[in-house]
């Protein structure tokens, strides 16, 4: 089944109003720019994201982010995003903050069927107690707040009990993808773009080469292109550094 469709706009156009996305993506690195320009485009709304973070105010989901597309967050990391932490403060947007590595098997067990799943991270912490705040009032009390989370004993050890994610789209970018949706990543684009890929209901791609099915050798693939629904030419040059980090011109002489 040839998966490709003829353009960003064409993949994005069925998603409504108040879906929940499972964006890829590790910092600035293998994030769906190309699928997300097309959303902003689009003007969808009232948006329930999935990512291990939020891009910058300028790129990425920033860009969703800024025109106050987004109605909630689930993230590991916000901290390179000042209209994030501007939107959060004032009550403008929910956000569940979860650990790293939490949030990466919370996306792969949905992906997997798995609902729930225990963990030690967060064990003694308000993750376990609850009571972090997940959307504050415009007077900056506490609207809403994490719930606390049922906690086991395994082996001595405590665990937390912590619900997998599924999303009703997901979108990833991968380097390379074939016409039935079976894709490589590229290095550390490979950390969320995949678990994202698993959780999406219907998962859309951007890759930088779209290859004609056969290309791939099987050992190579990274996502089998069952969990593929759409897959979309990507620019290969729509990239950017976060930050940047050069010697002083003084040092150089």
């Amino acid at each position: 089944m040839d998966k490709v469709v003829d353009s960003a706009t064409d993949a994005v156009a069925d998603i409504p109003d108040g879906a929940t996305l499972a964006v890829g993506g590790f910092g600035l690195c293998g994030i769906p720019s190309t699928l997300i320009a097309a959303l902003a485009e689009a003007e969808t709304t009232g948006l329930r994201v999935v990512s291990n973070n939020c891009g910058v105010d300028d790129w990425g989901l920033g860009l969703l982010l800024r025109a106050g597309r987004i109605a909630r967050m689930t993230s590991s990391y916000v901290g390179e995003n000042k209209e994030f932490a501007r939107q959060y403060l004032s009550g403008e947007l929910e956000v569940e903050l979860s650990p790293q590595g939490t949030l990466a098997e919370r996306l792969r067990a949905g992906g997997s069927g798995i609902p729930a799943f225990f963990t030690p991270a967060g064990v003694g912490t308000q993750v376990e107690g609850g009571g972090l705040p997940w959307r504050y009032a415009a007077d900056g009390s506490v609207a809403v707040a994490s719930p606390a989370k049922e906690v086991r004993e395994f082996g001595g050890r405590r665990y937390l009990l912590e619900e997998s994610i599924t999303a009703d789209f997901a979108l990833v970018r991968a380097a390379v993808a074939d016409r039935h949706g079976n894709c490589v990543f590229h290095s550390s684009a490979r950390n969320f773009n995949p678990l994202c890929a698993m959780a999406g209901r219907t998962t859309l791609v951007e890759a930088e080469h779209i290859v004609e099915a056969g290309q791939l050798a099987p050992d190579a693939v990274h996502l089998p292109g069952v969990y593929v629904d759409r897959v979309v030419a990507a620019d290969p040059t729509d990239k950017r550094i976060e930050r940047r980090t050069v010697r002083p011109a003084a040092q150089e002489a």
